[in-house]
């Protein structure tokens, strides 16, 4: 599957820190990870503190499918608002999700620090704004909801959303949010992980995995094998490729950073932006200056289609930045598109659609893959040592 168009601003702006080989030789391992993005470099990570052998294969060059395309914003709004997903899912598994994403920023705060990743991280509030005056109770049913289950959210009316210079009629204010460069972050990881000792390779397809005896046998698309007592799937959205149900609905998606200012305008100097549209748009600054914006979802995943429509969405997008913050100039410098997804309950999926095969999967799907993923990463080890844990009933496979 394509899951992005050439080439996002991250990409461009990092280069390649560092290539792997392609595997050569047949191997076995503990732990094989298939998927070299932030979900796979973070479960490596984990796999590797857990003192598991860890082999990781990517088909393309590390980090270049969807998390070369992130805008890396890390939020604990899912999708699916906190009154919605209540009704969808029930009290508990709802709020203790909202719950499990805003410790999930704190923790790779800890896991940056750790590995010293110069990623750019850096905590800031987000602004959930109404767009229309028909979404002000939408949105007040919302703010409701998070404030009566412990959420540090602050109500902005429309003069107080005016002095940030944002044209919105209201908006929830919420203190945890953060952005980072995640291109950046999974690389700085894999090369922490290989120095800890993991095997990485890139250019390396698996194409089948068998069973041999009590143990998975994955095959390279040139006939290579990797012998491993569990195999996790960290493939994002392309494991609608490797799962007989389908999980997730794929959209297009699109993305713009603009030219660079002087100084980052005031609005995003401590403030992140998403919108109530559907689908929704969001705004951050990096920090070399740009904004980076995106939204503009269309439901269909051909890539030729979607980078066909790439110039008329960077139309779009700028039209509606220009509707959001009339005071501030935009100009698009970079533009890419890429696969997106949503889950119904809008929650990922952990663990083992089969359990009676050592296949194992951490599927973050939508705004908040990244947050997703963190979590994973507590997750897969308990999904290994087939031990219970919260995260695997509620997002698991047969839910």
């Amino acid at each position: 599957m394509d899951v992005r168009s050439n080439e996002p601003y991250s990409l461009i702006k990092n280069a390649l820190p560092k290539s792997y080989p392609s595997l050569k030789k047949s191997i076995s391992t503990e732990v094989l990870i298939i998927g070299g993005g932030i979900t796979g470099a973070l479960i490596a990570y984990q796999l590797l503190k857990e003192g598991k052998k860890v082999v990781l294969v990517e088909r393309r060059d590390i980090c270049s499918g969807s998390s070369a395309a992130s805008t890396s914003m890390l939020q604990y709004e899912i999708d699916v608002p906190l009154h919605k997903l209540i009704e969808q899912v029930g009290l508990t598994c709802a709020v203790s999700s909202y719950q499990n994403c805003e410790n999930a920023i704190k923790e790779l705060k800890k896991v940056i620090v750790d590995i010293q990743s110069h990623c750019g991280f850096e905590y800031k509030k987000s602004v959930y704004f109404a767009s229309s005056k028909k979404d002000i109770s939408f949105l007040e049913r919302e703010f409701e909801a998070r404030k009566s289950h412990g959420f540090n959210v602050k109500w902005l009316s429309k003069e107080k959303i005016k002095s940030l210079g944002l044209k919105a009629y209201a908006a929830i204010e919420s203190k945890t949010g953060a952005v980072m460069d995640v291109y950046k972050l999974a690389n700085d990881l894999l090369i922490y992980c290989e120095e800890k000792g993991a095997s990485i390779f890139d250019r390396t397809e698996i194409s089948e995995i068998k069973q041999k005896k009590n143990l998975l046998l994955a095959i390279t698309n040139d006939g290579k094998t990797i012998e491993a007592g569990h195999i996790v799937h960290c493939t994002g959205y392309e494991s609608t490729e490797t799962l007989k149900e389908n999980i997730v609905d794929l959209k297009s998606t699109y993305a713009l950073a603009t030219e660079a200012f002087e100084k980052v305008p005031k609005p995003f100097k401590k403030r992140i932006f998403w919108n109530t549209d559907s689908p929704y748009l969001y705004f951050r600054a990096t920090d070399d200056n740009r904004i980076i914006m995106g939204g503009g979802d269309r439901d269909f995943k051909n890539a030729a289609r979607r980078d066909a429509l790439l110039h008329k969405k960077e139309k779009e997008l700028s039209k509606s930045f220009k509707k959001c913050f009339p005071e501030i100039p935009f100009y698009p410098d970079y533009s890419w598109a890429g696969t997106f997804g949503e889950t119904k309950d809008g929650l990922p999926f952990f663990g083992k659609p089969d359990a009676d095969k050592n296949e194992h999967y951490i599927l973050g799907f939508g705004g908040n893959g990244i947050t997703f993923s963190v979590m994973g990463m507590e997750a897969i080890v308990h999904s290994i040592n087939e031990t219970p844990h919260p995260y695997l009933e509620y997002y698991k496979f047969s839910r």
